[in-house]
């Protein structure tokens, strides 16, 4: 089978940093190939020269057999390198139709020779899209800031598939969609596929890459490590290639013994979700909240942690009633990490000892200033306890992998001093060794009595990691048992549930 995509001995180099080094990487036509690799191991700055929107330095590429080096991603894309990335790259402002059609506009000659925009034929285009996306109902004329994630991540797809694409690299798209959406895309990947066309896939589910790809490269610390067919690799395997070792425990687990009850949920109702939810968490407890996007979970957390008004009900921290205001709650001991990081959970333009000390600056004031220098050796503390790999304190977080990202939103709720860590998807987007690491400091903080409320949309996590888990459907909370009782199948059914 002939080679639709090839990129041969390609390095790249900022500054100091050698992001990759002489990686080659070769995408057949009617095949998909899964891209894996830890976060930082250069899968994003591989595609970034793929797209155009970075120069390799030696190396070099061709597309269908042909010599190809765009100079930027819009010569990419008319080349027929189509792109789809983990976080959203829209205009919230322009309708659904616009934001598909940017930049590939239909346009038709008018009187006077002036070229004028053809709805016609585009609403057409935009309406094929939706129709194979399994979303023939979305109104072409919706502002696109109206619409949940998991539909806006639907445009992003919808956007490359009006393109005539040759190479369609799918960057973590499945991040925000429903199961439903998800088996959409794995069906129109499949015809994709058939159709001639390859496709890179990246993700770190494993079983997700199974279910839609045919083959894998992998990447380890900017350089190509492996290659094969998935028929006959084992997860074990491919593990072992991303991480440069074997990984024996994929969920560690840390002895903890739930105690008494630290945060206590009465009744607690907002204006859409959740309603009327009673719950209590204990102290060495792992409580998971699963559920349907939608089905209220981080509604839930945003009303614990004041980010939502709240209706009725009320919330107790060590049996003590905190004010519905977000600096109340931090001061009683809650600490949210959002399943949003890029516009809601960090400052993507600030500095890690920023991001990591804002919501608790007191203790570094005196007299109107910041003791920088005693900042300076937190940061580095929580920096090297999560393992967070950066140049300084100082390096806008921005520039860090997904991965680290994580690290830092998480370190910043343990600096606050939270006993209540609310984690809203803290595994969502990052890879293989990072998420072991994560579940590994949860069975640490539970141990060290803290209580951790873990929302995930991964049902194998939460078994793996959780002493109890709670199911929600439309915004109320259906069932709580402890995690021997569930199985995937008995969760999905209550989460379905009317």
């Amino acid at each position: 089978m002939s080679d639709l995509l090839s990129m041969t001995g390609i390095s790249k180099r900022f500054g100091a940093t050698q992001a990759l080094s002489e990686v080659s990487l070769a995408v057949p036509a009617g095949r998909v190939l899964a891209l894996i690799g830890e976060n930082g191991a250069g899968k994003s700055t591989l595609m970034k020269v793929l797209s155009g929107a970075h120069q390799p330095d030696p190396g070099s590429m061709q597309l269908g057999g042909q010599p190809y080096a765009p100079e930027g991603p819009h010569a990419a894309r008319q080349a027929g390198v189509s792109m789809i990335y983990q976080e959203l790259n829209l205009a919230p402002e322009l309708s659904v139709e616009d934001n598909i059609m940017l930049g590939q506009e239909c346009r038709t000659v008018g009187s006077g020779g002036l070229a004028l925009l053809d709805r016609k034929a585009q609403r057409e285009k935009v309406r094929q899209a939706l129709q194979l996306l399994g979303h023939p109902d979305l109104r072409p004329e919706t502002p696109v800031g109206e619409l949940s994630i998991a539909v806006q991540q639907l445009v992003e797809i919808a956007r490359a598939l009006v393109a005539d694409s040759k190479v369609i690299v799918f960057d973590e798209p499945t991040s925000s969609l429903t199961r439903q959406d998800v088996d959409h895309l794995f069906a129109v990947i499949r015809k994709l596929r058939d159709a001639g066309l390859g496709i890179v896939y990246i993700s770190h589910f494993l079983e997700e890459i199974r279910q839609a790809c045919d083959c894998y490269a992998v990447l380890r610390d900017g350089c190509s490590v492996g290659q094969g067919e998935l028929v006959g690799s084992t997860d074990a395997q491919i593990v072992s290639l991303m991480v440069g070792r074997g990984v024996a425990e994929l969920f560690p687990r840390v002895p903890h013994t739930p105690g008494e009850v630290l945060l206590s949920i009465k009744n607690l109702s907002g204006q859409r979700s959740p309603r009327g939810v009673t719950l209590d968490v204990r102290r060495g407890e792992i409580l998971g909240l699963s559920g349907l996007i939608g089905a209220g979970r981080t509604e839930l957390l945003r009303c614990l942690f004041a980010l939502d008004p709240v209706t009725s009900g009320q919330v107790t921290v060590s049996r003590v009633m905190p004010a519905h205001s977000t600096a109340s709650r931090i001061k009683a001991g809650l600490g949210l990490v959002s399943e949003d990081r890029k516009t809601e959970g960090l400052a993507q333009s600030r500095s890690i000892a920023d991001n990591l000390t804002y919501s608790r600056l007191q203790s570094y004031a005196r007299f109107g200033w910041l003791d920088l220098r005693r900042r300076r050796e937190q940061v580095r503390h929580w920096m090297g306890r999560l393992q967070v790999k950066a140049a300084s304190p100082d390096q806008p977080i921005g520039e860090l992998s997904g991965g680290n990202q994580q690290k830092v939103a998480i370190a910043r709720v343990l600096h606050q001093q939270a006993e209540v860590l609310l984690l809203d998807e803290p595994t969502r987007g990052i890879d293989v060794g990072t998420k072991s690491e994560i579940y590994r400091l949860m069975g640490e903080l539970a141990a060290e009595g803290k209580a951790v409320v873990f929302v995930s949309s991964y049902l194998t996590e939460l078994l793996a990691v959780c002493d109890r888990i709670a199911v929600m459907s439309r915004g109320q909370l259906r069932d709580v048992r402890p995690t021997a009782e569930w199985t995937e199948e008995a969760i999905m059914s209550v989460a379905i549930s009317m």
